[in-house]
């Protein structure tokens, strides 16, 4: 019989401290709810401690989600384990994280802690912990520079106090796979009781072997994988859970084990993350990346039109890749429509439906054929929506290059027909010029810290999407605007923006 491993979804907080990749609750929630239906068997949902905003995601998402377990994190503090518990405690399986340094450079240089000192404290917090919850996982941070002998102590004395889960990462992704294939071995043969704990490894890319470092690790024993979608995290990234799901699945007589995870749902986990994030995947990324299924060499598609498995390991459609064989456009009905988003792993409600279908009206007109990745932005657009305190209302460019670009726009605030705001502003260019008349309206300006565009589809008639990152206050807001009109689209990415600097700002008022 197959052995079970378990699939540690850090997505929504190591994730989600890469610098770029920060949510908000709604998005986070949305994203939780896609990691749900993917399967996966745990979600860290944040850091309740860190800010009132982790705080609020993290009791959300406990509220929310019934068939994974929530966990939270900590730092071996009881400050951070009562927040946790706080955030956790509607949750249907909580699970306190907590962690603390035990290598000599941490323990030294950040701690000021002796080992004993560490020892002591492990003790005392998972002990804590257990007070509040039945799962406890305990990570010692930068396990893979720290004494072997001593992470063996470490982790006894936390399984004595009641750890069901031992955490070894790499903190900094120092190490290699043959080198934590044998730390694995050594702690399952050298702490007692680690068999009656799960053992876990989290993983960091850093030297660019994370997932090899994680599988290296299942090989020799491992009964959990902590990862994220497209590999987010800080620095390189974290170990890429595509990579490794479809790597145990596809090589499955290899290593002999079993998930839960449904794979159909990989690639639309990627996509919405890129969506609520703005960071894309590059084009030759394993499993998700928009070649990994293309062949452009002559003898590679004269084999893949023969048999697929000549250059395919694996389907398009066993990670939710799945070809469009109807063809959708303004004629098409709603029947039509809702059958094409199931088949692209899409159930909606009927109230998102509705809201669904009338955006895809209207895409319709002005495109001659809707194409699967203009649904997945319309789709994901809706879900992630969040309360609009400004809506666009009309705008006006000039430019050209022979005149400074002049943009006039019009906002409606609080949906009030009175509430109508029109600036005019001149820029560099005019999207600049668009942005510094929201700035006016809105009465802030903003550092602009990154603006990009990409296409949608194919054509003439393909939608753009623009991304927004903007910066007021020393905290960085994302934004989004679809259109296939780009200059609309860049000035809803601002709008969406400022709106989400709004909402947060009052949530945060509220705690």
């Amino acid at each position: 019989m197959a052995r079970r491993v378990y699939i540690f979804d850090t997505t929504l907080r190591d994730g989600e401290q890469s610098p770029g990749c920060s949510m908000n609750i709604q998005e986070k929630l949305e994203m939780a709810k896609q990691l749900e239906r993917l399967k996966v068997d745990v979600i860290e949902a944040g850091f309740a401690i860190a800010s009132p905003g982790d705080f609020q995601a993290v009791k959300a998402i406990a509220e929310t989600i019934k068939d994974c377990a929530v966990a939270s994190l900590s730092r071996a503090n009881e400050q951070d384990i009562d927040r946790s518990a706080e955030a956790l405690k509607n949750a249907v399986n909580p699970v306190i994280h907590t962690f603390i340094a035990t290598s000599e450079i941490h323990m030294k240089h950040k701690l000021k802690m002796t080992p004993d000192e560490v020892l002591a404290r492990t003790k005392a917090m998972v002990a804590y912990a257990r007070k509040y919850c039945s799962n406890v996982e305990f990570s010692a941070e930068d396990a893979t520079r720290s004494n072997p002998e001593f992470l063996c102590r470490v982790f006894e004395t936390a399984i004595a106090a009641g750890a069901t889960v031992i955490n070894v990462p790499d903190t900094v992704g120092y190490t290699t796979p043959e080198e934590f294939a044998r730390l694995i071995q050594y702690l399952r043969e050298k702490v007692a009781d680690i068999d009656k704990v799960i053992l876990s490894v989290h993983c960091h890319n850093d030297l660019g072997m994370a997932v090899a470092n994680s599988l290296a690790a299942v090989k020799a024993g491992v009964d959990q994988v902590e990862c994220t979608i497209n590999g987010i995290g800080e620095r390189a990234g974290n170990a890429a859970l595509e990579e490794i799901v479809m790597a145990l699945k596809t090589r499955n007589a290899l290593y002999d084990v079993d998930l839960k995870v449904d794979t159909t749902q990989i690639y639309r986990s990627s996509k919405l993350l890129s969506n609520i994030t703005g960071v894309g995947v590059q084009p030759n990324k394993a499993i998700v990346g928009a070649n990994a299924f293309a062949h452009e060499a002559g003898i590679h598609q004269h084999g893949v039109l023969a048999d697929r498995s000549t250059y395919e390991i694996m389907t398009p459609e066993s990670i939710g890749l799945k070809k469009n064989t109807m063809v959708l456009g303004k004629h098409s009905g709603r029947h039509a429509f809702e059958e094409h988003l199931k088949t692209m792993g899409y159930k909606l409600t009927k109230e998102e439906l509705d809201a669904a279908f009338a955006k895809f009206k209207e895409l319709a007109d002005r495109k001659k054929v809707v194409q699967d990745a203009d649904l997945e932005v319309l789709v994901s657009q809706k879900q992630v929506e969040i309360p609009a305190v400004y809506q666009l209302d009309r705008f006006v460019i000039n430019t050209g290059n022979t005149i400074t670009a002049t943009a006039a726009v019009r906002l409606r605030k609080d949906n009030g027909p009175s509430e109508l705001i029109e600036e005019v502003a001149t820029g560099d260019g005019p999207v600049y010029a668009a942005f510094k008349a929201i700035e006016k309206i809105v009465g802030h300006s903003f550092v602009l810290e990154d603006y990009k565009v990409n296409s949608v589809t194919e054509g003439q008639d393909a939608q753009g999407e623009a991304y927004v990152r903007i910066r007021r206050n020393g905290r960085i807001f994302t934004g989004k605007g679809v259109s296939t009109d780009i200059f609309e689209a860049s000035v809803l990415s601002y709008i969406n923006a400022i709106n989400k600097m709004i909402y947060e700002e009052k949530l945060e008022a509220q705690v």
